[in-house]
C-alpha cells in the first residue's frame, strides 16, 4: 500500500525530467541552427560596433596605442570640425529628396511598363540596364555630359533658350545633378515594383471599376494598399543606401574640379563649396587621410544613429506606409 502511494510522484518526476531533457535538446538543436548567424552577428556587427564606440573615446592614429581622451572627439566633431554640419545637411537632403524621388519615379516607371501592351521587354531592359553600370563609370559619364563648358546637355538647353546650369560645378545644382544620376539608375526599384504591381489581384480592380472608381481612386484604394510593404522596403533600403552614399559625390567632385586626372594628388571631398560632402566621406577623410580614427568613429556612430532613427520612424505602422493588416 505504501509503495502504491509513492509510485505516482516518482512517475510524475520522471516525466518532468524527460520533458526538461526534450526541451534542452530542442534548445540545443535550435542553437546549432542559429550558430552561423550568431557567429556572423558577433564578429561582423557586434564587435565592430563595440569597437567603434570604444575608439570614439580614444585618440588613435593607427600606429601608436590608443589613449583615453573622454569626450574630446565628440566635442571636436560637433563644435570644432568645420565640415561636419555641412556634410550632415547634405546627407539629410539626399535622404529626403533622393530617396523620395527614386521611389516615386521607380513606381511610376513600373506602372508605365505594366500598362504597355507592346515592347514591354524592350522598355524593361532599357530602364534596367543603367542600374548595371559601375558607379564610377556612370558618374564620370554624367559629369562629362553635364559639363557646363563642353557637355552636350547645356548646349541643347542653350539651343532651345533655356538656362544652362553649372551642375557639378555649381553648389546650387550639384545635389540635383546627383539626384538625376540616381534616377537614371532606378532599374532596381522598377523591377521590384513591377513584380508587386503584377501581383495585385485583378478582381479588386474590376470591383473598383464597377463601383465607378477612376484611375486615381483605383491607384489609391487598390494598388497602394497592396504594394505598401514593397514601398516600405524600398524606402527603408533607400535610406540605408543613401546613408552610405560615398562614391558618386566623390567622383563627381573630382571630375568637375579636374583632380581625377592627377595621380597621387590628395583630394578634399565636397567640391564645389562643400555641396557634395557627405558623412561617409568624412569617415574616410578623417580615418584614412588624416589618421584621426577617434573622430571618424564618432561620425560613424552618428550615421548609425541616424539610420536607426529613420528606420524606426518609417517602421511605425501609423506612419501609413504599411496597412494595419499587413
Amino acid at each position: 500500500m505504501a509503495a502504491s502511494l509513492t509510485s505516482p510522484p516518482a512517475t510524475a518526476t520522471g516525466r518532468t525530467v524527460t520533458l526538461r531533457a526534450k526541451r534542452r535538446r530542442s534548445a540545443l538543436v535550435t542553437l546549432a541552427f542559429l550558430a552561423p548567424w550568431l557567429i556572423g552577428f558577433a564578429f561582423f556587427f557586434a564587435y565592430p560596433l563595440l569597437s567603434t564606440v570604444y575608439f570614439s573615446f580614444m585618440h588613435y592614429d593607427g600606429f601608436r596605442p590608443p589613449t583615453w581622451t573622454g569626450t574630446r572627439n565628440w566635442s571636436y566633431v560637433f563644435t570644432e570640425y568645420p565640415l561636419f554640419w555641412p556634410a550632415l545637411r547634405n546627407t539629410l537632403w539626399l535622404v529626403v529628396v533622393m530617396v523620395t524621388t527614386r521611389v516615386v519615379f521607380g513606381l511610376g516607371v513600373g506602372l508605365l511598363i505594366t500598362r504597355i501592351k507592346l515592347g514591354t521587354g524592350v522598355f524593361r531592359t532599357a530602364f534596367y540596364l543603367p542600374y548595371l553600370a559601375p558607379p564610377v563609370a556612370a558618374t564620370m559619364a554624367f559629369a562629362f555630359l553635364l559639363n557646363p563648358g563642353t557637355g552636350p546637355v547645356d548646349h541643347l538647353l542653350g539651343d532651345v533658350g533655356l538656362p544652362q546650369p553649372g551642375w557639378f560645378n555649381d553648389p546650387a545644382w550639384s545635389k540635383p545633378a546627383l539626384t538625376m544620376l540616381a534616377l537614371w539608375g532606378v532599374g532596381d526599384l522598377m523591377v521590384i515594383f513591377m513584380a508587386a504591381l503584377l501581383d495585385v489581384p485583378r478582381e479588386q480592380y474590376e470591383a473598383a471599376e464597377l463601383d465607378g472608381a477612376g484611375a486615381w481612386q483605383r491607384f489609391r484604394f487598390v494598388t497602394l494598399p497592396n504594394i505598401s510593404p514593397i514601398v516600405m522596403f524600398a524606402v527603408v533600403t533607400g535610406v540605408i543606401q543613401t546613408m552610405q552614399y560615398y562614391t558618386q559625390p566623390m567622383i563627381a567632385g573630382q571630375v568637375a574640379s579636374g583632380v581625377i586626372g592627377n595621380s597621387g594628388q590628395q583630394f578634399e571631398p565636397g567640391y564645389p563649396d562643400k555641396s557634395t560632402l557627405t558623412l561617409p566621406q568624412l569617415v574616410y577623410n578623417l580615418g584614412f587621410q588624416h589618421f584621426d580614427t577617434g573622430s571618424a568613429c564618432v561620425i560613424a556612430l552618428v550615421l548609425f544613429a541616424l539610420a536607426m532613427a529613420f528606420t524606426a520612424l518609417l517602421m511605425r505602422r501609423r506612419g501609413g506606409l504599411i496597412q494595419a493588416g499587413d
